[in-house]
Parts: C-alpha cells; structure tokens; sequence
C-alpha cells in the first residue's frame, strides 16, 4: 500500500473490514486513515466505494476526485482500483466490470474490486444477463484458492451457493464465515437466506432476531436484516410483530439504510403481506410512492424499477407508472415492463392480463438482480393471480415446483 503511515494502514484496514461486514462505524475508521496520511489513494477509493453503496452519490464524487487528485506514485493494482471504482462512480458499470475481470487476474485478492462483482446487488448481480447467478458462483469459486478461509469470502462464496440451490456447500461456507467473524453481519444476512431458502422459519427467525440485538441501526444491513424478521414474523402469523418491525425499521420514517433497500423492502414486505392476507392502508403505499419519487426519479435500474411500480400501481399513480414502462433502459428493460404493466393490471384487478404479463416475466426473472427471495415477490404475485383466476390446482403446482418448502397458507391467500 502506498503509505508510510502504519496509523493510516491500521485505520484503513480497520475501515475495509467494517465495510465487508456492513458493520458500523466504517466511515470513521477510513476518515482516521486519511487524516493520517491525505495522500493514500486506497481510503479515499474505500471511502468513495463504501458511499456509493449506502447512496450517498454526492460523498462518493467527492471521494473519488479527492483520490483522482493525488500525484504520488501508484502501485498497477492502485491505479487498476483507481480507474475501476471511477467508471463505477460514472455509472459506466459494463466498462467497470470488464476491468474488474482484468484486474482480479492480475491481483485477486483485491478485495474492494472483488466486493464489487460478488453478490446478488452487484456488478454481476445486476448485469441483467441470463445465468448471472452462476456467473456469480463461478467467480466465487475462482477467487476461493486465493482467499483460503477469509470470512469475507466463505460468506459470498456461501450466498452464491445458496442461490443456486447447494444448500450444504452453502451451510459450510457460511459456517465459516461467521465463525471467523461473529458480528459479520453479511454473514448473518446470508445465514437468514439459508434458512428461508431450507423453510427453516422458526430457526430463521430465532437466529436473526437474537443476532440483530447487537448490530446498530446505523449498520449499512439493518434494514434489510429487518425486512427477513418482518417476513418470518408475517408466515408465523404474528402481525403485530410484523408491524413493529416495519414501522421501526423499514418504513423511512423509521429506517436507516441505503436508498435502495429502504424503498425495495418496504415495498415488498408491504405486498408480501396484502398477498398473505394482510389489508394495508393506501397511506402505506403512498409512503413507498414518495420515497421512490425523491431518491429514483428517473427510471433505468432495473431492480429499483419493478419495486418502484409496485407501489405505483397500487397507489393509483397511473402516470408514474407508465412511465417507469414508457422509460425502462437497460439490458432487463422488458421484464421491466412486463412487471410494472403486470402489476397495473393487479391493481385494476385484470388477472387474466396480469397472468399473461407475469408469465412472460417468470422465465428469467433473475435478470432483474436482487436474491430468489426477493424474487418470491414475483412468483407469489404469479400464484395469487392464478387463485384469483380460479386456476387453483395449478397455482398449488406452479408453487410446489418453484418453492417446494413454502406452505400455501404462508404465502398468499384469496379474499
């Protein structure tokens, strides 16, 4: 590292650890370092990175330049992290990530650069291509002898697993992960997946909200963390809890996190639970429509998009809605649309058309980004739409075919 600083190589350590195991507290370690040392191109490109990953584009430019800006002498695996993390920042993320690739050959064990590729939100995870999740286990997979046991990579490498339905190699991975490193709370995210992907709700359940104890709001997964509390507290019928949970730490009135889990996971576990039979106000949607106006005016990421005209529509904003269908961009630009016109069709109670545009959407749904359970929001929505369709025979079997450990009581009911 281009330093002479130990005190700035400690805090910057200190910082990029914080930062993979979205705990608390990492944009104070990476400030120490730049205090220590101005000059140190490594936590100004973290701290760039850690910003734009919880939304806060105005830090990350100002991060970014202020490492663009150093004249010392740079390392090839500084200045490859350099211009990665500025075509990132410059929403060039095609170009970003077949640098990354280059740069991984050379120097895989340039974690911030990994970081950027590995995941369900990531460069890979929200690529829009087909296979993006065995891409993601393949990469995982590649970079694995180079990390050894590294926690941080056992946790990915474990996420990736479970994706693609390896549910022991998973189990192991995570293992090891958090037994490396307890208060990971990727770590603990990633463990929540597996159980909810095993239909393991009381363990789930248990595990997450015994963990989430110790883990501060201000923790970049918090939210999140809170939006898998809230769906277990909703399949074992406790609404009261599932409400508590929401209003304290999903709601944006209530929440902290970055823009885009605070708007997707409210919209989300709003609908997931109007599917399970839950009446929710149109004060509720009306809170996700205004989040998603301020922090996503303009449509063009995918993954946002399809939330974002969830709420749209059954809020009744016919105009905001049609344009997310009219504006979707982007390389899953069509099940955009498929979605957002689908879901308009819900709310209008049109369930001969909305099955059509769902059907369309369910072949490749992984193309928008996000995980199989946020995705299950797709598929419930195609499952409740076949109810009300009267198709209930099939409905039961497009169930036990998708998600064969999911009770239909748990998701989605007729009224």
């Amino acid at each position: 590292m281009s330093t002479a600083s130990e005190a700035a190589r400690d805090a910057y350590v200190l910082g990029l650890d914080r930062f993979l195991g979205a705990e608390p507290a990492v944009e104070e370690a990476l400030s120490l370092a730049i205090r220590e040392d101005e000059g140190f191109v490594l936590a100004h490109l973290a701290l760039a990175r850690y910003c734009q990953v919880i939304g806060n584009r105005a830090g990350a430019k100002s991060s970014l330049l202020n490492a663009q800006k150093i004249r010392r002498s740079l390392t090839e695996r500084e200045r490859g992290q350099l211009e990665i993390i500025s075509l990132l920042i410059a929403g060039k993320s095609n170009a970003g990530y077949q640098a990354a690739r280059v740069q991984l050959q050379n120097y895989p064990r340039d974690v911030l650069v990994a970081q950027a590729c590995l995941g369900v939100l990531s460069l890979i995870g929200l690529s829009g291509e087909p296979g993006r999740e065995a891409d993601n286990l393949a990469l995982a997979e590649i970079l694995e002898p180079h990390y050894g046991d590294d926690w941080w990579l056992q946790g990915l490498l474990g996420f990736a697993q479970v994706e693609v339905g390896q549910f022991d190699r998973a189990e192991k991975s995570i293992s090891k992960s958090l037994q490396a490193n307890p208060r990971n709370a990727h770590g603990a995210h990633f463990q929540s997946h597996l159980y909810y992907e095993t239909g393991q709700t009381e363990a789930g359940y248990s595990f997450i909200t015994e963990w989430q104890r110790g883990y501060a709001k201000e923790g970049q997964m918090h939210c999140h963390i809170a939006w898998h509390i809230a769906l277990w507290a909703l399949a074992r019928g406790d609404i009261e809890e599932m409400w508590r949970v929401v209003d304290r730490d999903i709601d944006p009135r209530g929440a902290w996190g970055p823009p885009l889990n605070v708007m997707v996971d409210l919209a989300a576990v709003l609908y997931r639970a109007e599917m399970a039979g839950v009446t929710i106000s149109p004060a509720r949607w009306q809170v996700v429509c205004d989040y998603a106006a301020e922090k996503f005016p303009k449509p063009g990421f995918g993954f946002v998009d399809v939330h974002a005209a969830l709420a749209y529509a059954m809020a009744g904003q016919s105009e905001a809605l049609e344009r997310i269908i009219r504006d979707a961009r982007g390389p899953a630009a069509e099940l955009v649309r498929y979605l957002a016109e689908a879901f308009g069709a819900i709310a209008s109670r049109n369930w001969s058309r909305a099955n059509d545009l769902l059907t369309k959407a369910l072949w490749d749904h992984a193309r928008i980004g996000g995980s199989r359970a946020q995705r299950d929001l797709i598929e419930y929505a195609s499952v409740a739409v076949l109810m009300r369709l009267g198709r209930h025979d099939e409905a039961r079997r497009q169930l036990v075919m998708h998600r064969p450990r999911t009770a239909m009581e748990n998701a989605v009911v007729v009224t």
